[in-house]
């Protein structure tokens, strides 16, 4: 029985590690500043009309 009981613990223990870690990527992700969107490359408007 303690096997089986140390086998769960381990689960546990190994699925809250699983989750924090998740939780601390978005977090770091969330953290990072967003870039800006300019683009490379503009193209001018052909004129219309004569």
């Amino acid at each position: 029985m303690s096997r089986l009981l140390a086998a769960a613990l381990t689960v546990l223990a190994a699925a809250a590690l699983a989750v924090g870690a998740a939780l601390g990527i978005v977090a770091l992700l969330d953290a990072t500043p967003d870039q800006p969107n300019t683009p490379l490359i503009t193209y001018e408007q052909a004129r219309q009309g004569s």
